[in-house]
């Protein structure tokens, strides 16, 4: 019997997704803030939306509902970064919505964690 196993590469990037957002949520690096840019691309139609996301409030984009939880930026006199954990939910099928997304996205590392999703993209610009 064959066990499948993910290539170096994959655990890798695993571990690094699990310490960012662990340091996202206890490094004293990270300032907390109340609102998160957001760039949102509607894949069929080319348009990019710039939208500015309270936490603990829900966003519209498409059929897409974004919760920001929680957004997070470096102080100012280190290299700039904001991470924002997200829930994103599809409307389309469902009145309630049917999750798509749920955790950090980083701005300096959008292919860390990002939403796959075959009409929309969503990645964190800035948490101010």
């Amino acid at each position: 019997m064959r066990r499948a196993t993910l290539p170096v590469a994959a655990l890798l990037g695993l571990a690094a997704f699990a310490s960012a957002a662990a340091s996202a949520q206890q490094d004293p690096g990270w300032v907390p803030k109340r609102t998160a840019s957001l760039q949102a691309l509607d894949k069929v139609t080319a348009r990019v939306t710039v939208l500015e996301a309270p936490v603990n409030q829900t966003t519209s984009f498409g059929t897409l509902r974004i919760t920001l939880r929680a957004c997070n930026a470096r102080p100012p006199e280190e290299v700039a970064d904001a991470a924002a954990w997200l829930q994103v939910r599809d409307v389309r099928n469902k009145a309630e919505g049917e999750p798509v997304f749920s955790g950090w996205m980083f701005a300096n590392a959008p292919g860390i964690a990002m939403l796959e999703h075959p009409v929309y993209d969503l990645r964190v610009l800035d948490c101010h």
